[in-house]
């Protein structure tokens, strides 16, 4: 699994975000069954880049924790390496080999805003984030309540098992 972190921007904290980050993503990965090598780019924006972003990709005028820009539409009707091979070969990278999952756009104030406000640490806004926006990479989404629950018992699963709690 290959995690590139765009350069600019890029937030202090009192723990390792590239390890936390990638070891996030891993979990998510191999906990909603995805066992193909992936890519995944991580981009830290401002509040106010945030809520361009989302205004302009979402139609939503307001400032949001994270956006996912996926680059595979997963439908989860098959295996995600069956539905790879049948219709997304443009997002292998053909360098490497490995599935272009897509792009994890991360506001750091909302990460330590929320943290606060939820009282536990900015760590664990930080990996719930990415595990929450990875899962959207994979196609899943909380819209629907069936899907909400399914996305709110992964993301449970991950922090259990990267032992990263309230």
């Amino acid at each position: 699994m290959t995690l590139i972190i765009q350069d600019e921007n890029v937030p202090e904290f009192d723990f390792d975000i590239f390890e936390t980050a990638e070891s996030t993503v891993k979990k998510t990965l191999l906990i909603a069954g995805f066992d193909m090598e992936a890519e995944v780019s991580l981009s830290f924006v401002s509040s106010e880049e945030i809520r361009e972003l989302n205004k302009d990709y979402r139609g939503v005028d307001s400032v949001t924790d994270v956006l996912s820009f996926p680059l595979v539409g997963f439908d989860h009707s098959r295996p995600f390496a069956e539905f790879i091979s049948e219709n997304e070969t443009d997002s292998i990278n053909p360098d490497t080999g490995e599935v272009v999952l897509g792009d994890i756009v991360l506001c750091e104030e909302k990460v330590r805003s929320q943290a606060k406000d939820y009282g536990h640490s900015e760590k664990r806004e930080f990996a719930f984030l990415i595990c929450h926006s990875t899962l959207h990479l994979l196609g899943y989404d909380h819209i629907v309540d069936e899907e909400r629950l399914v996305m709110e018992e992964m993301q449970k699963k991950v922090m259990e098992a990267l032992s990263i709690n309230r």
